[in-house]
């Protein structure tokens, strides 16, 4: 059987000290809290890790560090994230001389290749590793799409087990879970405020950067619906959308880095031009975040 993608994946963030170096000891702190909520995967260095910053040594620090740490309590997934087919499969392969357990790769950006070019971005990667891979689209940030039909196509890939749909389009999502039944293969949402909906339709899980903040409320999401609570399921996921639509308050991944400090968990500043939340704006958040009851989890 092939490696599932399933549960609450956290999209990690990647704590950075003042000097914009990488923060070990609030990584570590970090991972602890996520696998204390119960979370069912460490997600490291994607969009919400800002790997787009990061030197191919930081990128591999960032790994080994995360890899230690969570010492085979969870799966790790990495992100091999890069403009061209050649930059992502050299993270590939130090992801996998690292030992993570699977790779999300995301679409080229900026470029804007045609379908059959996005096929054989993603089946080279594929080809140049051992590792399960788990295809990415974020088409509101890139603008480059990987349609239900790609897709369906690189299902069929062996080492292709899943997709994540930060699309924010329930038709899009939905089409990926029709076209791939009976391929082995995992949907899991992109959009934080769809989890409910995507589990209800199908989707294996979610890979939520959300969960930075809140991991216990997002996994209960997914734990609820499993255990066959569809009401509760449901009640924690209208709990976090106040926390997902905040992301508006800042450019993104401040709120989340500024969520953790509120918590007490020193994220550090995200890379420039990314500046931090206005006093008000943070005002916003730590209101949203104490009506959530999040101050009453222990972020230490």
């Amino acid at each position: 059987m092939k490696f599932q993608a399933k549960g609450i994946l956290p999209a990690m963030i990647t704590p950075f000290t003042k000097e914009g170096k990488l923060n070990e000891k609030v990584l570590r702190k970090l991972i602890n809290y996520l696998i204390k909520g119960g979370v069912h995967g460490i997600f490291a260095v994607a969009t919400t890790g800002e790997f787009y910053g990061l030197s191919n040594e930081e990128y591999r620090q960032a790994l080994e560090i995360t890899k230690d740490e969570v010492a085979g309590r969870l799966p790790v997934y990495a992100g091999a994230n890069h403009i061209t087919t050649r930059g992502s499969i050299a993270l590939a392969q130090i992801a996998e001389d690292v030992g993570v357990d699977a790779l999300s790769v995301l679409t080229p950006m900026f470029i804007s290749p045609n379908q059959d070019q996005v096929y054989e971005h993603f089946a080279a990667i594929a080809k140049s590793t051992s590792l399960p891979v788990l295809l990415y689209n974020n088409r509101p940030k890139t603008n480059v799409d990987i349609t239900p039909e790609t897709v369906a196509r690189l299902a069929d890939i062996p080492n292709i087990v899943g997709v994540k749909d930060s699309t924010g389009d329930m038709t899009n999502s939905g089409e990926y879970i029709r076209l791939t039944r009976g391929k082995d293969f995992s949907v899991l949402m992109g959009r934080d405020t769809l989890i409910h909906a995507g589990l209800c339709y199908g989707a294996t899980g979610a890979v939520a950067a959300c969960a930075n903040v809140a991991p216990r409320l997002c996994s209960s999401i997914y734990d609820k619906y499993v255990q066959g609570d569809i009401k509760g399921s449901l009640e924690a996921q209208y709990r976090l959308a106040p926390l997902r639509i905040a992301f508006g308050l800042g450019t993104f991944p401040a709120v989340i880095k500024e969520g953790l400090e509120l918590l007490g968990i020193e994220a550090g500043p995200c890379f420039a031009p990314v500046g931090p939340l206005k006093t008000e704006e943070r005002e916003q958040l730590k209101k949203i975040l104490t009506e959530m009851g999040l101050f009453q989890e222990d972020a230490s």
